[in-house]
Formats: C-alpha cells, structure tokens, sequence
C-alpha cells in the first residue's frame, strides 16, 4: 500500500491545487492521496481564510482520501521548520512513500542535489551570507546571492521552489524513505495577484475577494460557495496586546525574533500603524514580520518547535472519505498516535500534548475573531 503525501494550506483551494491532486493520483501510482495541512494559521503569519475542517472538507471533495493537520507551531513558521515539521509527522507514516509539491521548476534532480548543497553548507558560501546580511540583505536574498555558483538561482528565489527545497532538505535529513514529486505549476505564479483565465494564485483570488472581484471560475463550485465575503485582518490589536504584555527578555524566545528585533517589537506595538507597516525592510520581510507578532500571540517559543521535532507528536484527522476505512488503517500504522474522534487527545503526554494545546488555543481564538463553530463531523 502506497500513499502520495501533499503538504498544503489550500488558502483557499483552487483549480491550480485541483490540478497537482490529479497529477499526483496520475503520477506518483499511489494507492491513496494523504494531505497535511495547516490549521487555522497559515505560513505567512495570518488567519487562514476559512475554519480549516471546511478547507480539508474541500481537498476531500477534490479527491483527497484523508487531510490530517500541521500543527500550528511548525505551521506559522519559517520554511525550514515548516517543511520539518511535515516531514517530522510524514515520515512517522510507513505507507508514505511519495511528497508530490508543485514547483516553478520541476526538476527532480534538481531539487536534490541542491538540497544536498543546502545540507552541507561550503565554509564560503557561510561566509557571504554572514557578510551580506551584516550590509541589510535579508537572510533568504542572501542565501540566494551566496548560493549562485552552486544552486540555480532560480531554486532559491521562487517561494514554491523554496518550499520544495525545504521539503528535499528535510527528507535528506531525516534519511526517510520518501521520494519527491514536483509538480510544474500552472498559472498565476506563488505572489502574483493578478487573475488569470482559470489558474490564479491563491495570493490573487484573496486580492480579489478583498477586491469584491469575481473570482468563481478560479475555484471549485464547492469551494466558491463556501467563501467569505470579505476578509478582515483582525490580529493586529491582539497582537500588539500581547507584545505589550510581555517582557522584551519572553518576545526574543520566539523563533526568527534575533537580532535585538524584540525591542523593535516592543516599541512598534506602542504605534498606531500597523505592525508590519512599522517594521518591514530590506532585511526584514512582511511575512517574518507577521510571523513573529502571531507566535507571540498564539505563545509559541521556538524552544517548543525545536523539541516538537525531536518528541513523538499525533495525527490529527482533519477530515476523510467515508467510505475509505482503509486510509485510516493505513494512517493507524504510524508510530504517532491518531487524534479523530472527542478526548482522543487525553493519551497525549509531554512535548505532544503542549504542542496540541497550542492547536486548542489557536482553534479557539479563530473562532473567537471570526465567529465560525466547531466542525466535528471529519468524515466526508
């Protein structure tokens, strides 16, 4: 039995995602199609667009056997742990032997012998980097210009491509048995926000519906009539609360907060503009920005994500086919127990359980800002 694993956030799904899942059940022989997906909380530091069982109930409904969640430490950080912590929980899965990921640049070759390269950093290329961020580079363009002469430049400055490096770097790491599969993306690229004829980016289709624009034909039926009206960013007064209420000493513990960023923190929250409007840069990305403000809120430490990889963790079932027993049986041989039904979680002990707890807060302030209800029918 084989399962060909995809690590998302279906922010929302579209027809671009829609295309990798055919591909992969095409491509990759596997007998089931498993995704991983963030919770309420997504990579770039936001609240997802819609409650994640609704998202997972749509990657089902696209063809998914089962969506099991990311935990939302590993799901609000950078790409490094992000693409660990998948593959932390993935690789826990005997029946896993595929990771399909769409990539500006499908080339499998590529990918590993770059992450290779990434893997065991030459002594100069170390150099360059240190040296190019003590002149404002921010790490990710420096690791780019230093990398040149090594890894196509390309690799490392497109995000789905990044992200596809991360997943190889960490596969190669942890020595799992899983092979890649980029999927070559179609479309609108990862941060466009224009909309195309029929595959637009998730960047775009969020654009759009902030827009009021039309943005149906870019999306299943199922997934366009599930969709908000408008999106409201309502994190930045709790986050600025919540950096106010802690110690400059509690801010740096969080991961990515280097660098003396803390006392910046600290005095942009006593500011009427945004937080990422006070602190992005050259150096200093939006998306790191807002990453480190909802870590302090959701009171994620990065010593906590570091142990999170090393410690057994769960999975937990976002939603499944009903009538596909057999995914779930296949999900039952991993050495992580499975979260699915109410008070399976009482099992959970240590490092697992503080990580599930950080899920339960994340859950419950979701609800809390955007109004929605608990869904706990997972079977589709």
């Amino acid at each position: 039995m084989k399962i060909c694993a995809i690590i998302c956030e279906y922010n929302p799904f579209h027809n671009g995602h829609l295309y990798q899942l055919k591909q992969a059940k095409a491509l990759s022989n596997a007998d089931f199609l498993l995704c991983i997906m963030s919770g309420n909380f997504v990579q770039r530091g936001e609240a997802a667009i819609m409650e994640k069982h609704m998202r997972a109930k749509h990657a089902v409904m696209a063809g998914a056997d089962a969506v099991i969640e990311l935990p939302t430490p590993f799901a609000t950080s950078n790409a490094e742990l992000f693409a660990k912590g998948a593959i932390h929980i993935l690789s826990s899965i005997p029946n896993v032997s595929t990771l399909c990921f769409g990539a500006e640049k499908a080339d499998k070759l590529a990918f590993i012998s770059a992450a290779r390269y990434l893997n065991d950093e030459p002594k100069e290329v170390s150099e360059t980097i240190k040296r190019l961020m003590s002149e404002g580079v921010s790490y990710a363009k420096a690791r780019a210009q230093a990398y040149a002469g090594f890894i196509p430049i390309d690799l490392l400055a497109s995000p789905n491509n990044i992200l596809g490096l991360e997943y190889t770097r960490a596969i190669l790491s942890k020595n799992a048995n899983i092979d890649i599969l980029p999927i070559q993306r179609v479309g609108g690229n990862y941060n466009d926000e224009n909309l195309h004829t029929d595959f637009s980016s998730a960047t775009a289709i969020r654009a759009g519906i902030t827009k009021q624009e039309n943005i149906s034909a870019q999306l299943p039926t199922y997934v366009a009539a599930d969709l908000p009206n408008q999106l409201e960013n309502k994190l930045d007064s709790l986050e600025k609360y919540a950096l106010l209420s802690k110690s400059t000493r509690e801010i740096a513990l969080v991961a990515d907060c280097t660098e003396g960023l803390e006392n910046a923190f600290k005095k942009a929250a006593e500011n009427p503009e945004s937080l990422v409007q006070s602190l992005t840069s050259a150096r200093y990305t939006a998306s790191r920005i807002r990453r480190i403000a909802l870590q302090c809120l959701l009171n994620i430490e990065e010593s906590l994500i570091r142990k999170s990889l090393q410690a057994p963790l769960y999975l937990r079932v976002l939603a499944a086919k009903k009538d596909n027993s057999a995914i779930l049986s296949a999900l039952s041989e991993s050495n992580f127990p499975i979260i699915a039904r109410a008070h399976d979680e009482a099992s959970l002990l240590d490092t697992a359980k503080e990580c599930y707890s950080i899920d339960t807060f994340a859950e419950k302030l979701y609800r809390l800002l955007y109004q929605t209800t608990e869904n706990k029918n997972i079977f589709i």
